[in-house]
C-alpha cells in the first residue's frame, strides 16, 4: 500500500507541474494575442456600425457594401424594384377604374373611358339594375387597387428600413469571431469515492 501511495502522489506531483507549464504557456498566448489585436487595431480603421447605417440610409444597398455583403446589394434593389412595380401597376388600374366611373356617371357622353375596360360588354347599359351593378362594380375596384397601392408604399417605407437594420446587424457582427477554433485547457483534480481519493485529470474545452 505504501508503494501504491508514492506512486499516486508521484502522478499527482506530475499532472500539477504538466499543468504549470501549461498554463503559463497559455499566459503567454494571451499576451501575445493581446499585442497582436491592439496592433491590428492601430494598423486598421475599426469598423463603424454608424457608417454602415448612414450610408444605407442616405443610398439603399451602400452600406452593404461598407460591409463587403455585395451578395445582399442585388437582393436589396430587387426588392425596391419588385414593390416599386405593383405600386405603379395598381395606381395605373385605379386611375382607369376611376376615370371611368367618372364618364359613366357624368352626363357628357362624349366621355366614354369605360368602354375600354375589361368585361364591360357583360353588362347591358341600358338596363338600370345592370347599370347600378356595373357602379357598384367600379366602386369596389377603385378601392381594391387604391388598397393594394397605399399597402404597398407602406411596405417600401419598411423595406427601406429593414435595408438599414441590415447594414447596422451586419456591422455589429463585422468582427465576431465564429472560427472552428477550440481552446483546451486540463489540469488535475482528485475526487472523494467511497472515502477514498481518486486521482484525476479535469479538461475545460473553450469556444
Amino acid at each position: 500500500m505504501g508503494a501504491i501511495s508514492i506512486f499516486r502522489k508521484s502522478i499527482f506531483f506530475i499532472l500539477i507541474l504538466f499543468s504549470g507549464l501549461n498554463l503559463q504557456a497559455q499566459l503567454i498566448d494571451a499576451d501575445t494575442t493581446r499585442v497582436i489585436q491592439k496592433e491590428v487595431k492601430t494598423d486598421e480603421e475599426v469598423h463603424s456600425p454608424r457608417k454602415a447605417t448612414i450610408y444605407s440610409a442616405i443610398l439603399p444597398g451602400l452600406g452593404q457594401a461598407y460591409n463587403k455583403k455585395y451578395w445582399k446589394i442585388p437582393f436589396v434593389y430587387a426588392g425596391f424594384f419588385g414593390i416599386g412595380y405593383f405600386i405603379d401597376w395598381n395606381n395605373d388600374n385605379y386611375q382607369l377604374v376611376k376615370s371611368a366611373y367618372k364618364d359613366l356617371t357624368d352626363t357628357d357622353e362624349t366621355t366614354t373611358s369605360y368602354l375600354k375596360l375589361k368585361g364591360i360588354e357583360a353588362f347591358d347599359l341600358n338596363n338600370p339594375t345592370q347599370l347600378s351593378n356595373l357602379k357598384e362594380t367600379l366602386i369596389k375596384r377603385q378601392d381594391y387597387y387604391r388598397r393594394n397601392r397605399d399597402l404597398l408604399v407602406i411596405s417600401m417605407f419598411g423595406f427601406y428600413g429593414l435595408n438599414i437594420i441590415d447594414a447596422s446587424v451586419d456591422a455589429h457582427l463585422f468582427n465576431f469571431d465564429i472560427s472552428d477554433d477550440l481552446t483546451m485547457f486540463w489540469q488535475p483534480s482528485m475526487l472523494n469515492v467511497n472515502n477514498e481519493l481518486v486521482y484525476c485529470v479535469n479538461f475545460t474545452i473553450n469556444f
